[in-house]
């Protein structure tokens, strides 16, 4: 079997909190949503770039307090833009790892961890002040 995407579940309790973390902070746009009825649960796709999550306020789809590992490109300038944009709950510090990579790690209101990372390359940043991670 070859996979083609993998798409993390991640619990989610309130569909407002969840717009404002993953639409309006860090970027993501709605693709698709799913309700059996009105006032039942949610299901949201999300995707920003490659990358796509599901959000289920579903009791039985996820378990709170998932983390999603990911690497990729520009992620310190995806850190600085998040910082930018001064969101009250979240201010991630930006490091560099014991597996050589530059990362930051954010924490969504329903106790989920998204951790952002590159391959630290020493000449693409060197100017960086970075906490270590040991």
């Amino acid at each position: 079997m070859k996979a083609e995407q993998i798409i993390p579940v991640l619990r989610i309790f309130d569909y407002q909190k969840a717009l404002e973390f993953y639409v309006d902070w860090l970027g993501f746009e709605i693709v698709w949503e799913h309700r059996f009825e009105e006032n039942f649960p949610v299901y949201i796709e999300v995707k920003k770039e490659n990358m796509v999550f599901h959000l289920s306020e579903h009791h039985g789809d996820a378990s709170p307090g998932s983390s999603i590992f990911i690497w990729g490109e520009g992620v310190v300038e995806y850190h600085k833009e998040l910082i930018g944009k001064n969101y009250k709950y979240n201010r991630p510090g930006l490091e560099k790892t014991f597996y050589d990579a530059v990362s930051f790690t954010v924490n969504d209101p329903f106790g989920n961890k998204i951790i952002f990372n590159e391959k630290f390359e020493e000449a693409k940043h060197k100017d960086l002040e970075l906490d270590s991670q040991g």
